[in-house]
């Protein structure tokens, strides 16, 4: 299926001089049915932004007929440029990370979802997906009514609660009190040797999921 690449520039509500994110818009083409509306994905990449594995990724999904956007996670820091994949970078990227303020992250969210809502291929069907720092952005995402699947990949910080400025995020602590229960599905994917997410980390993210009672699959 043929696609295109846009993006818009949104205000945030949550910077002090409200600096906007960029969110890249990969969307699928129809020629003969301009009209034609689809489902929307969130894409959340690692901590090194929208890079081009993660662009090259929102692409496949987007062939497959989904409107994709995929916010630039560090715009509070810089723009929207991929973070270099090299020690300097990986370091760059790991400071964000504890730098941005956790409800920062959850507006890029909300932003991400309003605005595929907004756009008139989309059909208003949402779900969100991600890798190691993206795939908790994509657990967090799970939490917006709006959103019907999760499906993350190797998300990093969700059994160590260390997520955003402080590093005491309280994605768990949400799923114990209930406020997942009766949203989506779940797909929690795992490698066995990612030392990011230790067994123990990951048989206690399964047993707070289950024990919600929270509609899950978890692959390694």
């Amino acid at each position: 299926m043929l696609i295109n690449k846009t993006f818009h520039d949104i205000p945030t509500k949550l910077h002090p001089n409200g600096r906007p994110i960029r969110i890249f818009v990969i969307a699928p083409v129809i020629p003969d049915y301009p009209d034609a509306k689809f489902p929307g994905v969130v894409v959340f990449s690692e901590i090194y932004q929208v890079t081009g594995p993660v662009e090259r990724f929102a692409g496949q999904i987007a062939s497959q007929g989904f409107v994709v956007a995929c916010p630039s996670v560090y715009h509070e820091f810089e723009g929207p440029e991929p973070i270099p994949y090299d020690t300097e970078g990986t370091d760059r990227g790991n400071n964000y990370k504890i730098e941005k303020e956790l409800a920062a992250y959850d507006e890029d969210a909300t932003l991400a979802i309003d605005l595929l809502t907004s756009l008139k291929n989309c059909n208003g069907r949402i779900a969100a997906t991600g890798m190691c720092l993206g795939g908790h952005l994509a657990f967090r995402a799970a939490f917006d009514p709006r959103v019907l699947a999760s499906v993350c990949f190797f998300a990093t910080d969700i059994h160590s609660a260390s997520l955003g400025k402080g590093k005491n995020d309280d994605s768990l602590i949400k799923v114990q009190k209930g406020d997942l229960k009766g949203k989506g599905e779940l797909v929690m994917i795992f490698g066995k040797q990612d030392t990011h997410v230790p067994r123990q980390g990951r048989d206690l993210i399964r047993k707070t999921l289950e024990d919600a009672n929270v509609p899950v699959s978890v692959s390694l």
